[in-house]
């Protein structure tokens, strides 16, 4: 059969490379392999350099999650340093990271997921037609609503870091700016603009208010069924028809969920230390064992490289432990590969020898802990969702959009809490240490471990949520959690594996992918598809 190559979807997808490679038995994918393609070392380049030389390097990580990379770094030095953070500098902090993380959820859910929700294969469906008319990319109506509407949230980023993305408003000891009346005001009305114009009007079909009564699945399907406009709208079209679709059959992955936390309250963390950050954040940390709830200590990380394309280095080490990474000179494309052996640029990180799956799932599933504290997000609506339907593709996606109203209401209260005749920066001393920032990416957990020796970095160390999500086998052979949630998925088209796409795009990993998919008898690529 010959070979192919094709977009899944007409959508761009964003920087890196990731190749997964997938094997099928009647249509049932058996076993998958991610392979990130590309090497790139920021730890190797930033060693030996001045230590703030994180805080302009590592926003360059990404293109669209540069401010949380921002908000790490900052944080990392002020653990080594033992600086001194205002309130008002933890509230800009915040504000930062949570309208980065806002702009990106109609952004990713429209460009990124829901057009895949328009391909040919549910074409049967009776609310296809509709999905197609709201969801097909570039001309479906909320696309295009939803998109523009998304580069509102970063506008007030924008205020207060002087651009975006690769703002370097973040320093050690606070922030680079004072803000005036104007700005806060100013912050508020985009923030309505965003509100009025999409969230409520075109996602929600009703006020966040009323959204956020919902505690558990009975009552979504309620709210559902209670007026036409919440059923219409696009929230309550994506739970039909993702209902409907089946996407809550397929994705389940790993199972075990980490979040590292953020949104630090801001009288809670104005001494900052490794050991006191968890306490302080406002969206919880945790990790979740698909039955009870552990806390997430970062000195529990090991990272395997086995399955890792470098050398020089034991495996299953902490990241303070990690030398800067030894590139291998062997690589090998997809095609040449030895998944017995190394095939990805990624690392395994695993949390007590435990594979875990990062991201918005991972967030709401911790902000469901009935032993949260007050100043914490407390929300059972996806403890009772998982009791009832478990992780899937479904599940993952409804919990990113789940985020919007919240993360809403957390901007508007931050807003009216600044102080403009306070202090927003306290200069701090340098000095040698080891510092650890972390941090809630929109894409799930991202954290850095820093060592300043002799007034220069030793040693700098990031563990981005793709790498968690891709990241390849570890030293015993298990899994990441997308080639997890790959496993089990049926392939209705092996010529058009849209459900491949799917698994992987309800990660939102911050990579290209490239599926190939092979017969697993007779070792033929079926198709190869740029997703």
């Amino acid at each position: 059969m010959a070979t192919k190559e094709l977009n899944i979807s007409p959508v761009g997808r964003v920087e890196g490379d990731l190749d997964v490679k997938v094997y099928m038995e009647n249509g049932v994918v058996t076993r998958a392999h991610t392979q990130a393609a590309m090497y790139r070392g920021f730890e190797k380049i930033l060693q030996g350099k001045d230590p703030q030389s994180g805080l302009i390097v590592t926003p360059r990580a990404c293109g669209i999650c540069g401010g949380s990379h921002l908000y790490c770094a900052s944080f990392a030095l002020d653990t080594a340093w033992q600086t001194t953070l205002p309130p008002n500098a933890l509230l800009l902090r915040a504000i930062g990271q949570a309208t980065e993380t806002i702009q990106s959820i109609p952004r990713w859910f429209y460009a990124i997921f829901a057009t895949d929700m328009a391909n040919k294969k549910f074409a049967n469906k009776p609310l296809y037609e509709e999905v197609v008319k709201r969801f097909a990319a570039y001309v479906g109506t909320s696309f295009q609503r939803g998109v523009t509407a998304s580069g509102r949230p970063v506008e007030v980023y924008a205020l207060f870091g002087g651009q975006w993305p690769h703002s370097s408003y973040m320093v050690p000891g606070g922030v680079m700016c004072a803000p005036t009346l104007k700005d806060i005001t100013r912050a508020h009305s985009i923030m309505n603009h965003f509100r009025n114009d999409w969230l409520e009007s075109v996602w929600l079909g009703c006020s966040i208010e009323r959204y956020l009564e919902i505690k558990t699945w009975d009552d979504l399907m309620a709210w559902l069924e209670e007026n036409e406009s919440h059923y219409n709208s696009d929230l309550g079209l994506f739970i039909r028809a993702g209902l409907e679709f089946g996407l809550d059959k397929f994705g389940q992955g790993v199972g075990k969920f980490l979040a590292w936390g953020t949104y630090i309250h801001k009288d809670m963390y104005n001494h900052p230390t490794i050991d006191d950050r968890n306490a302080a954040c406002i969206s919880p940390a945790g990790f979740f064992d698909g039955e009870k709830y552990y806390p997430a200590n970062q000195e529990q990380v090991a990272e395997y490289i086995k399955h890792a394309w470098y050398e020089n280095q034991a495996d299953g080490l902490h990241p303070f432990d990690e030398p800067p990474p030894t590139p291998s000179q062997n690589p090998s494309n997809l095609e040449h590969s030895d998944f017995r052996g190394k095939y990805s640029w990624a690392k395994a990180p695993r949390f007590n020898g435990h594979a875990a799956e990062v991201g918005p799932l991972a967030r709401v599933i911790m902000a469901a802990n009935p032993n949260n504290a007050p100043h914490q997000i407390q929300d059972p609506l996806f403890g009772d969702i998982m009791k009832r339907m478990g992780p899937s593709v479904f599940t993952r996606v409804l919990a990113r959009m789940h985020e919007a109203p919240r993360l809403y209401k957390l901007i508007e209260e931050w807003l009216t809490q600044i102080d403009l005749d306070g202090e927003f920066y306290i200069k701090p001393k340098e000095r040698d240490g080891r510092g650890w920032g972390a941090t809630e990416a929109a894409r799930g957990a991202l954290a850095h471990w820093i060592e300043v020796e002799n007034g220069v970095i030793k040693n700098y160390q990031i563990i981005s949520p793709t790498t968690w999500n891709v990241g390849p086998n570890d030293a015993q052979n298990n899994p990441g959690p997308i080639e997890a949630a790959l496993e089990g998925t049926e392939i209705e088209d092996p010529h058009d594996p849209v459900e491949v796409g799917m698994v992987a795009r309800s990660f939102d990993s911050c990579l290209v992918c490239t599926v190939h998919a092979h017969d697993a008898k007779s070792g033929k690529e079926l198709a190869r598809f740029k997703i």
